[in-house]
């Protein structure tokens, strides 16, 4: 049996507390408290309406006459939809991570931009007042007109514009500041609670729901794991603040693969998608140059030519100074100690710098002979070809083996006209 309780709500913000008073601590008015009385369920959600008694069972079999792109969203770009599977998934939970001014909301409005005219959105701003989003979406040039904005921090508010309302696509800004207006909840239980109660309430009805997350300094989204469980697809959208570019990664799609990655480029209009960035990291040389060389860096299942400069000076000091932009340094250190051993490179009176041209940051063992054809040019000061890409993962014993995927990384660049070796010479 149902619990009966008594609450009291403010009729000016809507604060909720468990006894009378005079005055409301979050408006500061007074007597505006009006009692009510809640029935609530042990196991219950914060979605109202008749209790279930039955659910009706169905097949598959009985989704095959439909098109598959019946429950799908497409994006303005193929860089989101290649990352989503396809677009969006209707009914479908996605949190949205990523670092504080890394582009989120700018992102989402980008996506609204695209959906204007064909669904009906829902815009929670937690964070944001209306006139600051206006702001930002006349700068990058948006037309929302069919988004409704909604300046609330309690999830009782979504479910009674749902409720009210046929939304399509729900976004969220942010999960960390979206609360109960039940006050006795913790923050933990507080979570759950929304996470459940928006599955419940969302799936049913297809609304695309996504909730933009904060991270934490380990680069985690904030709040307890529990919250990446629940929902369908977690993103996380990475990128050097000083460097243009963007990527967004998926870490968990029920809907489509994990290991594509979509390449964003920020300017004064906002996130423009880079659809062709094979060679959008590369800058203008002549057909060679002394101390670079390039390589092809295989972001998730996408191959992308990098180029990797190496300067190497001769030190004034006793022990000669290792520094890297966008490479490994402990690594660095292994492939100079390998030049030294078995190639007759030895770099152990020179100072060596590294850097990745385009902000990109290289985690790909692929990657380990440009760097050493980089190095061995600045050191002999013999230029490499820039119609030639190197790949092939350096070992301890001097040896070259092939990068991974090595025969689909050759297939594109040769395609695209590069010569490929993959051994050092």
């Amino acid at each position: 049996m149902a619990k009966v309780k008594t609450q009291y709500v403010c009729t000016n913000c809507g604060k909720v507390e468990y006894s009378w008073m005079g005055q409301c601590l979050s408006c500061n008015e007074w007597n505006t408290f009006e009692e009510k009385i809640v029935s609530k369920s042990g196991a219950g959600s914060l979605v109202s309406g008749k209790s279930v008694l039955s659910k009706t069972v169905r097949k598959i079999s009985e989704l095959e006459n439909q098109e598959k792109t019946n429950f799908r969203i497409k994006n303005f770009s193929y860089e989101i939809d290649r990352v989503l599977g396809g677009g969006f998934f209707k009914g479908g939970l996605y949190l949205f991570g990523g670092e504080p001014g890394i582009g989120k909301s700018t992102l989402c409005l980008e996506i609204l931009k695209f959906l204007n005219n064909d669904y009906k959105s829902l815009y929670l701003a937690g964070e944001e007042s209306v006139e600051q989003i206006a702001s930002r979406s006349n700068r990058l040039g948006t037309n929302l007109d069919n988004v409704d904005f909604l300046e609330s921090m309690y999830i009782e508010h979504i479910l009674d514009q749902l409720d009210k309302n046929k939304y399509q696509v729900l976004i969220i800004d942010s999960i960390q500041v979206l609360k109960s207006l039940d006050p006795g909840m913790s923050k933990t239980s507080n979570y759950r609670l929304i996470c459940e109660t928006l599955i419940e309430k969302v799936k049913p009805l297809g609304v695309t729901c996504v909730l933009i997350g904060h991270v934490t300094k380990e680069g985690e989204i904030a709040g307890p794991k529990m919250l990446e469980h629940m929902v369908d697809v977690v993103l996380y959208l990475e990128g050097d603040r000083v460097s243009p570019y963007r990527f967004l990664k998926s870490v968990k799609n029920r809907f489509g693969p994990t290991n594509e990655v979509g390449i964003f480029k920020m300017d004064s209009s906002g996130l423009k998608p880079v659809e062709d960035a094979t060679k959008e990291f590369l800058e203008d040389h002549e057909t060679s140059v002394i101390g670079a060389a390039l390589g092809c860096m295989l972001s998730e299942s996408r191959p992308i030519i990098v180029e990797i400069q190496a300067l190497c000076v001769r030190s004034n000091f006793g022990y000669p100074k290792r520094s890297t932009v966008g490479f490994d340094l402990n690594r660095l250190n292994m492939l100079l100690a390998v030049l030294q051993k078995y190639h007759g490179v030895d770099l152990s009176e020179f100072d060596v710098y590294v850097n990745v041209t385009g902000g990109l940051k290289i985690k790909d063992t692929g990657c380990d002979l440009s760097l050493m054809m980089a190095l061995k040019s600045s050191f002999s000061k013999q230029a490499n070809k820039f119609d030639t890409i190197f790949m092939g993962e350096c070992s301890l014993t001097g040896k070259i083996k092939p990068a991974f995927l090595f025969e689909d990384r050759s297939k594109e660049m040769k395609r695209l006209g590069y010569k490929v070796i993959s051994n050092f010479n």
